[in-house]
């Protein structure tokens, strides 16, 4: 199996952190999505324990709700004591709405407006990852009317290539993200911060890209980022003592991909940052890692039911489920890679090969495609692995359809975490 907490019973049902998943698809309906708490918990544990190890206890990991956005995240984010980053009004009140700390919350985005810049303040959001000029100016006038001092870290773009999906590679040159070093504007922009009266700059930011493999372009972009600070030390006379790297640590969706060991990836990761500090005779900071997919994607499942078997003889087989892109959108994106099983039939010889189709008025709405499966059946339980990360975030009601329920597993049960919509919730905000 693809993870631990995923395995077969003695029914020959899949099972999810312990539990037969065609039994809780029977309990609750389908499309449904899990998660296992203790998977999140474990994942944040190792992210936690390994930077404060390796580089000292003001080393932070920040949890990038993007990938999964809820309260009962925000909720184990804060009992596990972590950091999160935030992107909107939506995800800080949303954090806030579950008595996350804000002080531990870091701002991202390449636009804030003014009522985000206001919103953030109001709520307590303990630190802005700045873009660019106009943000900082935003900032610093929202402070001056609080007469407070608000810390930020400016991101900037170090221009590296982490041979990733072009759509999730966020630290080139030209992305619109960030400011960058090379072009002299990064260096402008600190000089600028540096002489606001209400903003405190304590580092640096960057983001190269997700589903990264390979250490190297982590070292490649701490080496930029460290030659820089070391660089504003001597032009300005600041010495920065936070470096946010941003996350991107790749996550297991298919048995042939390879299995990431965070922890040893973290020690790497962390020895070449302490030689790098030590070459330049700079201060080690304190370190920020920003993972989200990395957390929840392995502590997710989501559960449909098999409704139409179409066989197109000399072509293609499709089987065709009760969800689609409205709550997986991901492969009609990226064309993203997913392990599916019938839940059902775990015993059984996988003879069927298929596209995996959502039931969307839409060509490009599949899950799935060349699928070796058992033969499958209408009712069958169809089980999609790994979905925790960017599947109920980007989740839509294309077609009218509802958001399906979340139900968290715990060690000692289960509850629900989000409701299944109900046509009602559909025209709620209508007129």
């Amino acid at each position: 199996m693809i993870c631990k907490n995923i395995g077969i019973n003695e029914k020959g049902h899949l099972t999810f952190a312990g539990r037969d998943t065609v039994e809780l698809a029977a309990k609750y309906g389908t499309p449904l999505y899990l998660l296992d708490e203790e998977r999140v918990r474990e994942n944040c544990r190792v992210y936690k324990n390994a930077l404060s190890r390796e580089l000292g206890e003001a080393s932070l990991p920040l949890y990038a709700g993007k990938a999964l956005c809820v309260k009962d995240v925000y909720r184990i984010m804060r009992e596990e004591k972590m950091g999160i980053d935030v992107v909107s009004c939506g995800e800080i009140f949303t954090a806030w709405s579950a008595g996350f700390p804000m002080e531990n919350a870091y701002f991202h985005g390449n636009n804030k407006t003014d009522e985000d810049v206001r919103f953030a303040f109001e709520k307590g959001v303990g630190c802005f990852v700045c873009d660019n000029e106009e943000e900082l100016c935003a900032i610093e006038r929202e402070a001056a009317e609080r007469n407070t001092v608000q810390k930020v870290l400016i991101r900037v773009a170090p221009g590296i290539d982490p041979h990733t999906h072009k759509a999730i590679s966020t630290g080139s040159i030209d992305s619109k993200f960030g400011t960058a070093i090379e072009t002299g504007q990064a260096m402008e922009l600190v000089s600028l911060a540096l002489s606001k009266k209400h903003v405190a700059l304590a580092g640096l930011h960057c983001h190269i890209g997700s589903q990264i493999f390979e250490t190297q372009p982590f070292c490649d972009a701490a080496d930029i980022m460290l030659r820089f600070m070391a660089e504003i030390k001597k032009e300005m006379g600041c010495t920065l003592t936070e470096l946010n790297l941003g996350g991107g640590i790749g996550v297991r969706y298919l048995e042939s991909h390879p299995e990431i060991d965070v922890d040893g990836y973290i020690t790497e990761v962390a020895a070449h940052i302490k030689s790098a500090a030590k070459a330049l005779s700079f201060p080690l900071p304190a370190i920020r890692l920003e993972p989200g997919r990395s957390i929840v994607a392995d502590a997710g499942m989501t559960l449909y039911s098999a409704g139409a078997v179409k066989r197109i003889p000399g072509f293609k087989n499709y089987l065709s489920v009760d969800g689609g892109m409205a709550d997986n959108p991901r492969y009609a994106l990226y064309q993203s890679p997913y392990t599916v099983e019938i839940a059902n039939k775990m015993n059984e010889e996988k003879t069927f090969v298929c596209t995996v189709a959502g039931r969307c008025c839409e060509s490009g709405d599949m899950i799935q495609e060349n699928v070796p499966l058992p033969e499958p059946e209408r009712g069958d339980t169809v089980a999609v692995c790994t979905t925790g990360a960017y599947n109920y975030a980007m989740a839509s009601n294309y077609n009218r359809l509802p958001r399906p329920p979340m139900i968290t597993l715990t060690a000692n049960g289960e509850h629900i975490a989000v409701k299944r919509e109900s046509l009602e919730d559909l025209i709620r905000n209508e007129l």
